[in-house]
């Protein structure tokens, strides 16, 4: 869940950690995102043009930092859903590098099948 700070610019506020899948693929569950969304809304007042949901995160321990076939049938499903009423959905990937680092990606996706590449900037 984020903020809107500036055009085109979000600050993540929370987010729902699952904890459930495997090496090659993540479940998640609804039920539980569902839960934390209302508990955000209501600390942000309902304010829907501010504060929103963003999008999904998951990890990439072993793989590259981009979209399978399964992320983006899933993602492109979320933004798609008339129910959800997204404007764009955010797949956010993330990795630790042996190094440490924490590494990400950005995908934004647009109801009308597009998606491109964002920037993240990770703060400390």
């Amino acid at each position: 869940m984020a903020e809107h700070t500036g055009p085109n610019q979000f600050e993540v506020l929370d987010i729902t950690i699952h904890g459930l899948g495997t090496i090659a693929y993540f479940l998640r569950r609804v039920e539980e995102a569902v839960t934390r969304l209302k508990s955000f809304f209501v600390r942000a007042n309902h304010d829907y043009v501010k504060f929103n949901y963003l999008g999904e995160w998951h990890s990439h321990p072993s793989f590259e930092l981009e979209p399978s076939g399964r992320d983006d049938r899933s993602i492109r499903e979320i933004v798609e859903d008339h129910d959800v009423g997204a404007n764009f959905v955010v797949l956010l990937i993330v990795k630790v590098a042996d190094s440490g680092e924490l590494l990400t990606r950005a995908y934004t996706y647009l109801p009308d099948g597009t998606n491109s590449e964002s920037t993240v900037a990770v703060e400390s």
